[in-house]
């Protein structure tokens, strides 16, 4: 199948949003076009690359695509130049974004989406004077959280929607044009709130940030806001928490329709006490503390189907995957996250196997022992395993398994895994044995035919390849018994046979 071009972004400005931006185009494969008058650009972008390249791939079990090519250009007329997808993210302030989209819509190309990172305006005024922009509002960092609100004319909002959802994100199509959209209003709430219990003593920074963080964010994150009410309401669901709490809406809890005086002294105490509470960190290190919760956050809703892990869940699905490499199918492909590695900088055996199992999944699902097949209570179950680690793995490097079936017929898997690392050198191999087994029963018993004839047809197209390294014992010499064809591997004694 030949490889489709590449999609072009083009980022204009290149702060900490455009720069996020950037780094979520790059890692899935688009062209990256990036223009900013500001000598420090360059640097700063690369940083947030270099956190996105730390923390993305962490949240997938498939490779992402390889990196597309990330340009700096002079004007902003070479910036925009055959882009898909053009990205307005210069300073809030409205006669510079009218001047900046003004351009935009001069020289982009007429199929391109025109999208602003707008926290606030509306897309009637940033077309005041003409033009096709619409609001596509992210949230940091861009790279990590899926949510982009998009405001504005519905077929453009339509095609966004399918260009974000390619790049793993999830847009939410706003009904009506509004001041801050959706997000943003509900931020402010609990912005201005927090901003008078501090103002009048009642908590500091650190105590608001640990009540959030500490209960009700956590609800958050995987139920929003009134799914979580709707549980408070208890088996008479929302009607009853309404019924319970809606007179509160009366009571004077809240300040939300009075602003405290933005003066210095505000200003003095919001920031002496948060240098109090986290000073004694660099803003990149708490970069990447806040990636790697995130990543671990997400990584659990991803697993329990839930939330922002749908999102994540689907755009893994659209990964390529599959192919062959030196006649054996690929069976798995991951890059390798930060959380891998060790105190010795290097990839923890532990994640050798979990790729390896990986790459086993990946086997059944080519044979047809896939979650259907569980489903009518039948799977294999690893009997045996023996992984051999012969290079080092570090962070960030691109990892693949090929899969040779040494043995496929009756109750049996036996399997050879080869893990490579992205420039072709061999890692480890994992030679695996299994045994299919009745779920029910929890007994082993002989596959389904179908399954018995795709696995037995693996087994014969490799038995003519070298399986180097296969059937050894830990501690055994190299060389001392190792074949080099599958055809002559003795099948380990099986457990419960």
């Amino acid at each position: 199948m030949p490889d489709l071009p590449r999609q072009k972004a083009a980022i204009i400005g290149g702060g900490v949003i455009g720069g996020g931006w950037a780094a979520r185009f790059l890692l899935n494969g688009w062209d990256v076009a990036i223009v900013d008058p500001q000598p420090e650009a360059p640097r700063k972008i690369a940083d947030v690359i270099e956190n996105a390249r730390r923390s993305l791939p962490g949240l997938y079990d498939r490779a992402l695509p390889d990196e597309g090519q990330l340009v700096f250009c002079e004007t902003l007329q070479d910036a925009v130049a055959n882009a898909d997808w053009v990205q307005e993210s210069v300073p809030e302030r409205l006669d510079v974004k009218l001047d900046i989209l003004g351009q935009i819509t001069r020289a982009a190309p007429d199929q391109a989406v025109i999208g602003s990172s707008t926290s606030g305006f509306k897309p009637s005024e940033l077309n005041a004077k003409g033009g096709r922009t619409i609001i596509a509002h992210p949230f940091n960092p861009v790279y990590l959280l899926p949510l982009v609100e998009l405001v504005g004319a519905p077929a453009i909002c339509e095609q966004a929607a399918d260009s974000l959802r390619s790049i793993g994100m999830y847009p939410l199509i706003v009904k009506a044009e509004i001041a801050a959209h959706i997000a943003d209003r509900l931020l402010e709430a609990v912005w201005r709130e927090s901003l008078w219990l501090v103002k009048d003593g009642i908590a500091s920074t650190a105590d608001i940030d640990e009540a959030i963080r500490m209960g009700f964010g956590l609800r958050w994150a995987q139920m929003g806001l009134f799914e979580t009410y709707r549980i408070a309401g208890g088996d008479a669901g929302m009607k009853h928490f309404l019924a319970q709490f809606g007179p509160a809406l009366a009571w004077p809890w809240t300040r939300l329709t009075d602003v405290p005086e933005f003066n210095d002294e505000l200003v003095d105490l919001i920031s002496g006490q948060s240098d109090a509470q986290s000073g004694h960190l660099s803003i990149r290190e708490l970069e990447q503390l806040r990636d790697d919760n995130l990543v671990a956050i997400l990584r659990s809703l991803k697993n329990a189907g839930s939330a922002a892990g749908r999102v994540i869940s689907a755009h893994e699905d659209s990964l390529p995957t599959g192919g062959e490499h030196e006649g054996l199918p690929i069976t798995a492909s991951q890059q390798v996250p930060s959380a891998w590695t060790d105190y010795n900088g290097h990839m923890n055996e532990t994640h050798y196997l979990e790729i390896a199992s990986q790459a086993t999944d990946g086997l059944m699902g080519l044979i047809g022992a896939d979650a259907a097949y569980l489903g009518r209570g039948l799977s294999y179950f690893t009997v045996e395993t023996h992984i051999r680690y012969l290079d080092e793995v570090l962070a960030g490097d691109r990892l693949r398994v090929t899969t040779q079936v040494l043995q496929g017929q009756g109750k049996k898997m036996h399997l050879f895994h080869r893990i490579w690392r992205g420039d072709g050198e061999l890692a480890a191999t994992a030679e695996i044995l299994l045994l299919h087994t009745d779920l029910k029963a929890r007994r082993s018993c002989l596959p389904e035919s179908a399954v018995e004839a795709k696995l037995t047809a693996y087994a014969q197209a490799h038995a003519h390849l070298p399986a180097d390294g296969s059937g050894r014992f830990v501690g055994e010499k190299p060389g001392a018994a190792s074949r080099s064809n599958s055809s002559q591997h003795p099948s380990p004694s099986t457990p419960g046979e």
